[in-house]
């Protein structure tokens, strides 16, 4: 299938029949996507570390107390070892992708120590691991019905209780999974 549409700064919405373990019910952001592949971090899929936690063993001291609660996610299941941090504008790091002039992604360590010294992006989602797939993957994937696709929300991945964000990027798209079936139509 050849390349003809970027779905960078969209959602991808897992169909309701996708069974992968690491995808089952995730809303995956797309912060790059070419004909090279596609890398997301998946927005709804707390885990059990907090940002405190996360701080502490990277040793950057928190300045800011309720910076420590704030939840972690598994962003995808690939280098899960790696922090990435989706946040809104702000100020400049070391390691940042602008998504677009609202979204960035920052992998850097600098970016975490501005966040524990509150002088980091006003909103954000740290996550553990990114989703990733090589050329043409998930386009196939899209193909075989795995994937819905829509713009992506500030609010959805800001905002809203995570638990909440699978169905609501749906409804964006002004699509009820509840009403979905597993099965690809074919005419």
């Amino acid at each position: 299938m050849p390349f003809s549409t970027s779905l960078t700064n969209h959602f991808l919405i897992a169909m309701p029949a996708l069974a992968d373990p690491n995808f089952s019910r995730t809303v995956t952001y797309i912060c790059e996507h070419t004909e090279q592949g596609a890398m997301g971090i998946v927005i709804n899929r707390q885990i059990d570390v907090t940002l405190g936690e996360l701080l502490g063993q990277l040793e950057i001291k928190v300045d800011q107390p309720t910076i420590g609660s704030t939840p972690v996610y598994q962003g995808g299941p690939v280098q899960t070892d790696r922090g990435f941090v989706l946040h809104t504008a702000g100020p400049a790091f070391d390691s940042t992708l602008n998504i677009t002039p609202d979204i960035s992604v920052t992998t850097s360590r600098d970016v975490l120590e501005a966040i524990a010294k509150g002088e980091g992006p006003d909103q954000i989602l740290v996550a553990l691991g990114y989703a990733g797939w090589g050329g043409g993957q998930l386009e196939q994937e899209m193909s075989a019905n795995a994937w819905l696709s829509g713009p992506a929300s500030d609010e959805v991945i800001f905002q809203m209780d995570p638990s909440t964000r699978w169905m609501a990027a749906a409804q964006l798209l002004g699509v009820d999974l509840n009403l979905l079936s597993g099965e690809a139509g074919h005419a």
